[in-house]
């Protein structure tokens, strides 16, 4: 048996390769959209890829079953349980095979199980991995978002996403009885998530790529509950605000989205510096500038917004996500490829084109906002804007201080007195997001150095 893990660090997502090295045969587990990777590894290897597997309908990335599909002739496996999530409607064009729990499909010597595991959806299955040359017991079990490395999934996206109504508290109870069957399987079984830490499908995800049963017993915080009104409570508290993208995802997800072959990969544009800054002054579309926070800070485009890649750029596409606008970007040129990549991950199809740093010293870009220290903006008589999330700002914020979480703020219309405001976050880096959006608003900003963790550590006022 061949197993092979791929890894996508930009939306913390896993995908596996699975294959019997006597057939030649392979499949992958949960595939991203972009499938080369898969190819490529299977084309070295020496597999043809026949199956694609899907755990369930995913919300935080595209799809890549569809993709491999259409370019392989592969089989998409997936989910018939589930019914109150929708259900696939996949191309009939395509080769589709409809699972329920239990059964077993064949992959040369290997047995791959479908398991249904619901909670994270009513739908999802978690597969479960036998050698069959060498074992006739299970060696893992693929669990998709059902189980993580300390934590489980959240039940709460399709409600929140997909707007299902009162679905959140029947996936919790779905969760606990997935979990209690679970821990049946003996310690030694591995576990191989879908995803790792960062990742919004879960609340605490442990940074080790995979685990084990018995590992998952002694310490993931949610296979401690007996009872279930004690698990419920426990699994919904705290859980945040998922990403806007999520939304489109579980829109496209379930029926596939357009071939890459037919998607528009985005110009290189880096001798079109006067195009970039007409476009930016129009705000007909989105301008992302790619920069660190501290050289957009001294020098910036008017109009652009300021996700610094790779740092917080995939995380704050996705929470600001607009997919009614085109987009354009101002990168470094060996950044391209990639930054494609990650768009095409999350659906953001309507890349137009891409802007090397080096035409913004082609253009009058003014100075942008200043940095300062908790204590020099506490002596002045300055309106402070905390773009926080509501969690952070109910447990405790600067007094008289106003508060729009960063995703709203692009849509809300701020009344505060003139045209100056100190924006903050926790450590800085959503407060420089908030900047450049502030910017666009007419503002003259101040970007609260070391966010509220430094103005507690200086002992200014909090409430």
């Amino acid at each position: 048996m061949y197993l092979k893990y791929f890894y996508d660090r930009h939306l913390a997502q896993a995908s596996y390769m699975v294959g019997c090295q006597a057939s030649g045969e392979a499949a992958i587990i949960d595939p991203s959209r972009n499938i080369n990777v898969y190819l490529e590894t299977a084309r070295r290897e020496g597999y043809t890829l026949t199956k694609a597997f899907e755990t369930h309908i995913h919300a935080d990335f595209v799809s890549g079953v569809t993709e491999l599909a259409r370019r392989t002739g592969a089989t998409i496996y997936h989910s018939t349980e589930g019914a109150d999530n929708g259900g696939y409607e996949l191309p009939s064009s395509l080769p589709t095979h409809g699972l329920k729990g239990g059964e077993t499909i064949i992959l040369g010597n290997v047995q791959i199980k479908a398991i249904h595991t619901a909670g994270h959806t009513p739908e999802h299955m978690s597969f479960e991995l036998t050698d069959g040359a060498a074992a006739d017991k299970p060696i893992g079990v693929f669990t998709g978002d059902f189980v993580f490395v300390g934590d489980v999934g959240r039940p709460d996206l399709l409600e929140k996403s997909a707007g299902v109504k009162n679905s959140t508290e029947n996936g919790a109870r779905q969760m606990f009885r997935s979990l209690k069957a679970f821990k049946n399987y003996e310690d030694y079984i591995q576990i191989w998530p879908g995803h790792g830490a960062g990742s919004a499908c879960g609340k605490s995800l442990g940074a080790v790529p995979t685990s084990t049963v018995g590992y998952e017993k002694l310490y993931n915080p949610a296979f401690q509950f007996e009872e279930e009104e004690a698990f419920l409570s426990f699994l919904l508290e705290g859980q945040t605000e998922p990403p806007a993208y999520f939304t489109k995802m579980k829109q496209v997800n379930p029926t596939g989205m357009t071939p890459l072959s037919d998607v528009n990969p985005g110009v290189e544009m880096e001798r079109k510096a006067e195009d970039m800054a007409r476009l930016a002054a129009s705000r007909s579309a989105v301008v992302i500038d790619t920069r660190n926070a501290f050289d957009y800070a001294n020098r910036h485009l008017p109009g652009t917004i300021n996700l610094p890649f790779p740092d917080v750029f995939a995380e704050w596409m996705g929470r600001l996500a607009d997919y009614e606008k085109d987009i354009y970007i101002i990168a470094d040129p060996p950044q391209f490829q990639e930054i494609r990549s990650v768009l095409s991950s999350m659906g953001m199809d309507r890349l137009k084109g891409l802007f090397s740093l080096s035409a913004l010293s082609k253009t009058e870009a003014p100075r942008s906002y200043t940095n300062e220290l908790p204590k020099e903006v506490a002596k002045r008589d300055i309106p402070v804007l905390d773009v926080r999330y509501d969690h952070e700002w109910n447990e405790s914020h600067i007094p008289g201080a106003e508060h729009v979480p960063l995703p709203q703020l692009p849509e809300t219309e701020l009344h505060l007195p003139g045209n100056k405001v100190a924006v903050h976050c926790a450590s800085g880096k959503r407060s420089a997001v908030a900047a450049s959006i502030l910017l666009n608003k007419g503002y003259e900003v101040i970007n609260v150095t070391g966010g509220f963790h430094q103005w507690k550590k200086e002992n200014l006022p909090v409430t």
